[in-house]
């Protein structure tokens, strides 16, 4: 309790956070204050030795970890509980959903999905001319950024080649804010590549959109459909994300004989183990919180408590690769050589197979989904889900061929940073190619930092660069993901990605 009562008032008395985020961070500490969900002994030792991870979602969780309302309900009917009446301008329409935001929960203390925000606009644009779109976009989204500073906010526009997406990717664009994060959902049978060039002319100016390949994860989810949230979750939208529990794939390789074993024997007991920690998690959530009793999000039909999904992530696949070569005495590392690349792969493959043998309750179809988790900026020694080690990374085309076969067992996200050198600012079709090139060949997310741009992507949420000098000189960041930044550079080298040229860029466009 002595311990516990320092932890407090340190957080009371920091002179770098804010009102806000010592108001979350002491909420977070008295929740984990209570007992810990029940989970059986050899759960339990796992946990504690960090070979499954439960990312510190909390003692007892009493809120999904990400919640995607279906917002256009609210503009639909508006809203009994919030006194809201159906908008009927575009106004109107920002206004109510400014107010919805308030009243969304995740793990973060902000809602994480903030809609399909196109979608969701478009009817109310009658009469509105481009210029009051432009306007009044602009300032929605400083709003957004002011009252709502995190990251993991995100929002999603796309399909179509639409007046609402265009005036976002143009007030981003111009902003170059942390918040909110944006995806654009590509595809190529009706986006256009028009609009896929805007979208990698965005990413040269400022690190933004995500470009998500729409087809391939439609094809996974059921309507109403979903959306991609956070750091590359795709989740089913009304619904979300019930919890998020990890494997490290580095320490599991560590306590295997070889890699027969590592697939055959520990590969199949951490799963089972990551598997109880998750139903422990799950089962307090439904059964003891009360979160989905006389919630007016249920009740209004925002949400529906049978679509939220459970994520079985993982991360270190480098190292484990990497460490399996050397006890079978073989030289090739990950991301550059055939042999270890195939073993990553197959451990790709092996994970899908063994979390489909994992049935839960409470979940989405009965079963969690596989997700190469972006790593906590606190994961020293270790690479996020599948990537390539930072500073290591090959070619973007031979990095994009190295980490494709992965991507079609990672159905709730899964993802790669592709640092490359500013000079692609006097060949923006190189980064449109590249783009174009990966999600032709079966990329679920193109995503892209270029060297020189003060917003960079972390794991997957956004940080300035300007912001990390100034915390890191102890003044604090109305951002809140700006410590997490900051931590992630000095324990996980985030800034030592290697920027590369685009050289072989009509290669990738090609599909080849």
């Amino acid at each position: 309790m002595t311990e516990t009562l320092s932890q407090l008032r340190r957080i009371a008395q920091d002179r770098t956070l804010s009102f806000k985020q010592k108001e979350h961070a002491l909420a977070v500490e008295a929740e984990n204050m209570l007992p810990y969900v029940l989970l059986d002994a050899e759960t339990h030792a796992a946990l504690d030795a960090r070979i499954i991870c439960d990312m510190y979602e909390g003692h007892a969780p009493y809120k999904p970890r990400y919640v995607l309302p279906d917002y256009a309900v609210v503009l639909r009917n508006g809203s009994e509980h919030l006194e809201l009446p159906k908008p009927e301008t575009l106004d109107e329409a920002i206004n109510t959903l400014q107010i919805a935001y308030h009243h969304v929960p995740s793990v973060t203390g902000m809602p994480v999905f903030i809609g399909h925000l196109d979608a969701l606009l478009l009817p109310f644009c009658d009469g509105v001319s481009d210029d009051e779109l432009y306007r009044k976009i602009k300032l929605f989204w400083r709003y957004i950024d002011r009252v709502l500073p995190d990251a993991f906010l995100h929002a999603d526009i796309g399909p179509t080649d639409n007046r609402v997406a265009r005036a976002i990717l143009r007030v981003d664009a111009e902003l170059k804010q942390v918040a909110p994060n944006l995806t654009f959902l590509y595809d190529p049978e009706v986006s256009g590549e028009a609009m896929l060039r805007l979208c990698t002319d965005n990413i040269i100016a400022c690190s933004k959109p995500h470009i998500a390949n729409h087809p391939i994860h439609r094809a996974v989810f059921d309507e109403p459909g979903y959306a991609i949230v956070s750091c590359y979750n795709a989740l089913p939208l009304r619904g979300g994300a019930a919890s998020l529990a990890r494997i490290n794939l580095k320490k599991v390789a560590e306590a295997s004989a070889s890699e027969a074993d590592f697939l055959d024997v520990q590969l199949p007991r951490y799963v089972n183990l990551n598997a109880r920690l998750m139903r422990a998690r799950i089962d307090y959530l439904f059964r003891q919180s009360g979160f989905f009793d006389g919630n007016f999000l249920v009740e209004e039909g925002w949400i529906d408590k049978d679509r939220f999904t459970a994520m079985f992530g993982i991360f270190a696949m480098a190292e484990a690769v990497n460490h399996l070569q050397d006890v079978a005495g073989r030289p090739g590392r990950y991301g550059h050589d055939a042999s270890a690349n195939a073993l990553g792969h197959r451990i790709s493959a092996r994970l899908a197979e063994l979390v489909a043998r994992e049935p839960m309750e409470h979940v989405w179809r009965g079963f969690a989904m596989l997700h190469a988790q972006a790593g906590l900026s606190s994961d020293a020694g270790t690479t996020p889900g599948v990537r390539i080690p930072y500073g290591s990374e090959p070619d973007p085309v031979s990095h994009v061929q190295a980490l494709l076969p992965h991507h079609q067992h990672y159905l709730s996200g899964v993802s790669e940073i592709l640092t490359l050198d500013e000079t692609v600012r006097s060949n923006p079709e190189a980064v449109f190619q590249l783009a174009k090139g990966a999600l032709h060949l079966g990329f679920r997310e193109f995503t892209a930092n270029v060297t020189g741009n003060d917003l960079v992507r972390v794991t997957g949420f956004m940080i300035r660069l300007s912001d990390i000098k100034l915390y890191n000189a102890a003044k604090g960041s109305r951002v809140n993901t700006t410590a997490l930044g900051a931590e992630a550079a000095d324990t996980v080298h985030i800034l030592d990605r290697k920027p590369r040229v685009v050289g072989l860029e009509l290669m990738a466009g090609s599909g080849v």
